[in-house]
Parts: structure tokens; C-alpha cells; sequence
């Protein structure tokens, strides 16, 4: 049965296939998520996240993954019923893992100053 008439009956299906290296990270994740259209929601902001367009809004990460509307993302972040907390718990055990103990440093970048246009609030013109 193709997955235009599984949503249409609302049948179980399967997530669509995005990127391989995405749907590898992903899976992980998969059982956080009561919903196969969150879990593609979440599948879709990594793709976005990792594409090379240059503002990562919403409606252009829609457009990067050839989504209709943004508006499916925007319900996923503020409406979804997956916990955020358990996803970060998940995600620090991981890299723990990975880490085995060898000593990391990590760099915070602050340079994420609101913008209005194409200036810099308290921000004089650099040369």
C-alpha cells in the first residue's frame, strides 16, 4: 500500500527515507517520538540544520526539505508531545560514550547578537 493511502486511513507507516547519514543519526531518537510524522519533523530539522542555506529559519528549512508548510515544523517544536529533556539526556550519554573519558574543551561561541536587517545592535561598521 503506497503512503498517500496509509496517511489517508491513517495506517501505521513507516518514517520517509531522508538522507542516510540523517536517518542513521536519527533512529537512534525514533522511540522518543508516539508519532511517525514528529519523528520525520525531527529527521527534517537535522537535514535543515546541516544544509547549506544561509538563515535556518523554519519556512526555509521547509523549503530546503521540500516540506508544503513550515507549519508542521513550528507544531513539532511547540506543540508535539516528546520530551526535550529526554532527547538531551540521550543525546549527553551518547557523546559520554563516545568520549570514554579522554578530556574535551569546549568553545562557546557569543557572537549570536540579535540582528535587525543587516546591522548589529551596539555594533559599529567594522572594516
Amino acid at each position: 500500500m503506497d503512503v498517500e493511502l496509509q496517511i489517508l486511513k491513517h495506517l501505521a507507516r513507516d518514517a520517509h527515507p531522508t538522507v542516510a547519514i540523517v536517518d542513521e543519526y536519527c533512529a537512534e531518537y525514533k522511540d522518543l517520538f508516539k508519532e511517525v510524522r514528529n519523528y520525520e519533523c525531527f529527521k527534517y530539522l537535522h537535514m535543515g540544520i546541516i544544509s547549506t542555506i544561509k538563515r535556518k529559519s523554519l519556512p526555509e528549512i521547509a523549503k530546503v526539505v521540500s516540506i508544503n508548510s513550515a507549519q508542521s515544523l513550528h507544531h513539532f517544536l511547540a506543540n508535539s508531545d516528546w520530551s526535550v529533556n529526554k532527547l538531551k539526556q540521550r543525546r549527553l550519554n551518547k557523546l559520554k560514550k563516545k568520549l570514554d573519558g579522554r578530556a574535551i574543551t569546549l568553545v562557546i561561541d557569543e557572537t549570536g547578537d540579535r540582528k535587525k536587517g543587516k546591522k548589529t545592535d551596539y555594533v559599529a561598521r567594522q572594516y
